[in-house]
């Protein structure tokens, strides 16, 4: 029995672990748990301790793209993920959440994840989003890969969200 090729139905299709495109800078965790890779035009920004964050910004300086990640701090767990992560949304500040697909197993470089593509509207300010976020694990410990947009700039955007996490390591 052959394995069923990716297509537009198979969650995570596009999704290909590897290395960074060249000129790609990368973030590492303070714990050495992982690696960001993030564009030439993104810059570090303001992040939770232990965590790295990077953004792009529009010139009236909206956050256009968002790229993170964060030492694995809760119970998170590969299997319920997907709820977990939705749910943590809805708590921390979104006034909705819809999830729009997920897939477990996924072979990250030094690890493997389970993700999680959904969209959310803020509580504060009713701002729409489109994220993936991922949990990996690797051999040093595990850890949660974010990576936004605003979803009037996702299809501009997702290549690049999609690259990055392509290109994250786990350790």
């Amino acid at each position: 029995m052959s394995a069923a090729a990716p297509s537009e139905t198979t969650p995570f299709a596009w999704f290909q672990a590897g290395p960074a495109p060249a000129g790609w800078k990368t973030m590492e965790l303070s714990d050495g748990t992982a690696v960001l890779s993030i564009p030439p035009d993104a810059t570090p920004v303001q992040s939770d301790p232990g965590s790295v964050s990077a953004g792009i910004t529009a010139p009236n300086g909206d956050l256009l793209v968002y790229l993170n990640a964060t030492p694995r701090q809760g119970e998170e767990s590969p299997a319920g993920w997907p709820h977990f992560r939705l749910d943590h949304l809805t708590g921390e500040n979104a006034a909705s959440v819809v999830r729009m697909s997920d897939r477990a197993g996924m072979v990250f470089g030094g690890g493997t994840g389970s993700c999680v593509a959904d969209s959310y509207v803020t509580r504060i300010g009713a701002h729409h989003y489109r994220e993936i976020a991922c949990l990996v694990a690797g051999t040093r410990g595990s850890s949660v890969l974010v990576v936004a947009a605003n979803t009037e700039s996702w299809d501009l955007y997702s290549p690049v969200l999609e690259q990055a996490v392509d290109s994250y390591l786990a350790k």
